[in-house]
């Protein structure tokens, strides 16, 4: 059996009534891209076939664009990991940690023991969380109005921690931050950033914070998984005139630009004659960057948003800078030190430095870590490194 015909039965078995409503998956290596294949439908039940530039809300997996943007701006000097990010961004001076509520509902703040940084931004210690892992968040939105992530609203990472930066880990908003420091960095509205220093270098020209007409008539519709196993459309969009690029989550995009993207990587932060980042730069995010800490399993506090997703039991996971790294071998076949993270409408990446393999799977679901989405990831990583061993 080839590679192609493995991947496309792991794939057309996934899709229908209480599977997968589409999906588009890819694997490349360092040279190239070793499989492309699309199954299913963009809107369940309206007959749109999922392909190969089909369009999608990637979440967070904006997350490593921004954490790229920004390890540019370091390489440059217009950044640094550990000076405060105030210095960049005064807000952030006026960050608080959260240490209870009164009997009326109000939230008891207190200034942190040190400043927040960069680093702590980009390895997911600085403190923040979200709404829908946090019912803290939520106390404190509902005592204060403050909105919800998906507005893209300045108010709704204007949170406070959850603990002091650098002693515990939480995956929050801190990437939205990084965001804003590299518009600070940079003068430039972080979409006009990215298109200029990674995606157009990159040809990634499906990715974008603002869908264009040509993207939005080739994008997938997010599904909602009901009590029953069945699935049904949402009327879901990231706001097409945000009041700030959401650096953690707002941008759209193919599975093929993704591609180009993690190959980049896969290459020492170069692609086809084009120079993203520094080797050293790339061996520095990719490597374990919170130390003693280890990344916790991620618990729900809203079903909606996610399930539970639990780590591997044994396999101790690290942050680097941007990334979530393994530290042992993993039971699909992933290397120890490889690099992984996925979007809330259940996209995945994974990134094998020792392989040179990585590949990048899309579905358009909620909740996160869905029954049915994140097995069927597992399960294509698992047939690539059967059929490429």
């Amino acid at each position: 059996m080839t590679i192609k015909q493995a991947l496309d039965s792991v794939l057309q078995r996934a899709v229908g009534a209480n599977g997968v409503p589409g999906v588009v998956a890819m694997v490349t290596d360092r040279n190239g891209t070793l499989y492309e294949g699309a199954f299913g439908e963009r809107v369940v039940g309206a007959g749109a076939s999922m392909d190969a530039d089909t369009v999608g809300l990637i979440a967070s997996m904006t997350k490593a664009l921004t954490s790229v943007a920004a390890m540019q701006l370091v390489e440059q000097g217009k950044l640094d990991l550990d000076s405060p990010a105030s210095t960049w961004l005064p807000e952030l001076a006026d960050v608080k940690v959260i240490e209870g509520f009164d009997a009326d509902g109000k939230p008891q703040l207190r200034a942190p023991k040190q400043p927040v940084t960069l680093r702590h931004l980009l390895t997911h210690t600085a403190g923040f969380s979200y709404e829908f892992l946090s019912e803290d968040v939520q106390r404190f939105q509902a005592a204060t109005g403050a909105p919800g992530f998906i507005t893209c609203a300045l108010d709704s990472i204007r949170l406070p921690l959850l603990f002091d930066p650098g002693e515990q880990w939480s995956y929050g908003v801190s990437t939205d931050w990084v965001g804003r420091l590299v518009e600070a960095a940079s003068g430039q509205r972080l979409g006009e950033y990215l298109s200029e220093n990674v995606l157009g270098p990159l040809g990634m020209n499906d990715t974008a914070f603002k869908l264009r007409d040509d993207m939005r008539a080739r994008l997938a519709t997010i599904h909602a998984r009901l009590p029953d196993g069945g699935l049904a459309p949402l009327e879901l969009e990231v706001p097409q005139e945000p009041e700030f690029d959401m650096g953690g989550g707002g941008l759209y995009g193919t599975v093929g630009d993704y591609l180009k993207f993690v190959r980049m990587l896969l290459n020492g932060g170069s692609l086809d004659g084009q120079q993203i980042l520094k080797p050293e730069t790339v061996e520095q995010m990719s490597s374990n960057q919170i130390g003693d800490l280890d990344v916790p399993s991620l618990k729900s506090a809203n079903p909606m948003f996610t399930n539970d997703m639990p780590m591997p039991p044994g396999i101790p996971h690290k942050w680097g800078l941007g990334f979530l790294i393994n530290t042992k071998p993993l039971p699909t076949g992933r290397s120890a030190g490889s690099l992984m993270w996925a979007g809330l409408a259940n996209s995945y990446y994974w990134i094998d430095p020792s392989s040179g393999i990585a590949g990048v799977l899309m579905t358009q679901i909620l909740p996160f870590a869905d029954i049915k989405a994140l097995p069927l990831f597992l399960e294509f990583e698992a047939t690539v490194y059967q059929q490429t061993r």
